[in-house]
């Protein structure tokens, strides 16, 4: 049994393994290697794309699926909590596929779960599935992942595509720049994380000083859902809005756009037609990228090497919890646990630091 949790869980040559199996997916289709094994799918959020392509990449290699797209059509409305959702379901299933509001859920439904639990995105926290296919997306396009340049575009704070994209490309030596208004920048925890491994990264406001050096646009949408003061979001919404006039023959010849959907009005359709626009093929790269995953979790994969362990120590604090107040610990009895590294105390649900 394999959960994935976090992006921060796979080693380099796990993500090589993972895309590379991919890739066999995608050229030589496995139809029948899940064949008798059953999916819950939970999404306690909404999403199209993500729940979608999980079915159809589900589908594709033989399982079936069950589950429901809100909690409107589940005992949540009833007031049953997270831990007996996933106790009930991972009875009826083989693994669980699971999309919450609340950050550190998918760790939580791990240490609870006898089945793997795979994070579809939690809250503002991560979302590693995402970030595998944008990898996938990546190599496809220039051959490696190494020592490129890559600017985030827009919600930085709530995007969990970056969070989890920053991650995973800081083990392949590549350049960051982080481009959002102040309140809406990268938080101070991933900067830690960066900073730890001596990544190179620029905070801006401004995508045009930068467009003919950087390999990758990678544009978000600003997240309304995610706000808590909608005076603040009405000063960023649409702040950043790319089209052809704004890109054609300003940006390097080879750079790519990507976005992890949906869009509202931050990349004009003039630009779908041109050769920088990779996001449609991003997100048709989900399939054989979670078809792989269902692989690895039920164990029908194997990887071919493994992460060496992780140094930091996992202590408890029983008499307190994350001052994130969207962190699953204020939700749902657990032992709040701390991850204690060298540069700091952290939430081991959902990543930000324990002050």
């Amino acid at each position: 049994m394999k959960n994935f949790l976090s992006i921060k869980d796979l080693s380099k040559e796990e993500i090589y393994d993972i895309l590379d199996f991919a890739k066999e997916i995608e050229k030589h289709p496995k139809p029948n290697i899940l064949d008798g094994k059953i999916i819950g799918s939970l999404f306690f959020e909404p999403s199209t794309r993500t729940r979608m392509s999980f079915i159809s990449a589900a589908y594709r290699v033989g399982a079936k699926v069950l589950g429901f797209d809100s909690p409107d059509a589940s005992s949540i409305k009833k007031g049953e909590s997270l831990r007996d959702t996933i106790k009930m379901v991972e009875v009826y299933t083989d693994a669980i596929v699971m999309r919450h509001s609340i950050e550190g859920a998918a760790k939580f439904a791990a240490e609870i779960s006898r089945v793997p639990i795979l994070n579809a995105g939690d809250g503002a926290n991560e979302h590693p599935s995402q970030t595998l296919l944008d990898l996938y997306t990546i190599r496809e396009q220039f051959g490696t992942l190494e020592n490129l340049k890559i600017a985030f575009v827009g919600d930085m704070k709530y995007g969990r595509t970056v969070h989890s994209l920053a991650k995973a490309l800081s083990d392949f030596g590549c350049e960051f720049y982080f481009v959002a208004p102040d309140i809406i920048q990268i938080p101070s925890h991933i900067l830690q994380e960066l900073d730890n491994k001596k990544i190179s990264y620029k905070l801006i406001s401004e995508y045009s000083d930068i467009l003919n050096i950087i390999d990758i646009m990678y544009m978000t949408r600003i997240q309304k859902e995610r706000f808590d003061n909608l005076e603040e979001f009405n000063q960023v919404s649409g702040i950043y809005k790319i089209s052809k006039d704004k890109i054609v023959d300003k940006c390097k010849d080879d750079m790519i756009i990507l976005h992890p959907l949906p869009r509202v009005d931050e990349i004009s359709v003039d630009l779908d037609d041109t050769k920088y626009a990779l996001y449609f093929k991003q997100a048709a790269n989900g399939i054989p990228i979670r078809s792989a995953l269902f692989a690895y979790a039920l164990g029908v994969k194997k990887f071919d090497s493994y992460r060496s362990e992780n140094n930091n120590k996992i202590i408890s604090y029983k008499t307190s919890k994350c001052n994130n107040i969207m962190c699953v610990t204020n939700f749902e009895k657990t032992e709040n646990k701390v991850v204690n590294t060298s540069y700091g105390n952290f939430c081991y649900y959902c990543g930000k630091e324990i002050i």
